[in-house]
């Protein structure tokens, strides 16, 4: 059994700030606990307005707190984001990420990430670890 605690982990080597200033991400489950998927609770910060793209990863995400929106750019649609909401990038879907009120959020990765992971050019995590971005 696994058990890890938000708040412990929250002074760990498993909370990532990310180098951009956007989000940061506690991650409480990773590929080295061999589920198959990775989880996380990321905060988005208010104000926040970028763009991602997970070319490896498929990823759902639910909305604890906050409000937001994310926009497919493949069709231009816009989804409100707001406490329970849920939204699936099930087909590597290029978007846009959006936070009128600072968000947290419950995100699952599939494959799992291996825990140092920050966006690249493309927004999107690399796969392997030899090519895990460490963040500065």
């Amino acid at each position: 059994m696994i058990v890890r605690n938000l708040s412990e982990a929250n002074q760990s080597n498993r909370r990532i700030v990310s180098p951009d200033g956007n989000w940061e991400s506690t991650r409480l489950l990773l590929k080295e606990d061999q589920m198959g998927f990775s989880f996380h609770i990321t905060t988005i910060y208010q104000g926040v307005d970028f763009q991602m793209h997970y070319q490896h990863h498929l990823e759902s995400v639910y909305c604890i707190s906050g409000e937001g929106e994310v926009e497919t750019l493949a069709d231009g649609k816009k989804y409100p984001i707001k406490p329970g909401t849920l939204y699936v990038l099930d087909k590597h879907d290029k978007h846009k990420l959006r936070a009128s009120k600072e968000m947290t959020l419950a995100c699952v990765f599939n494959p799992p990430l291996n825990g140092k992971e920050v966006h690249n050019a493309e927004g999107a995590y690399e796969l392997n670890a030899d090519t895990v971005t460490e963040p500065s």
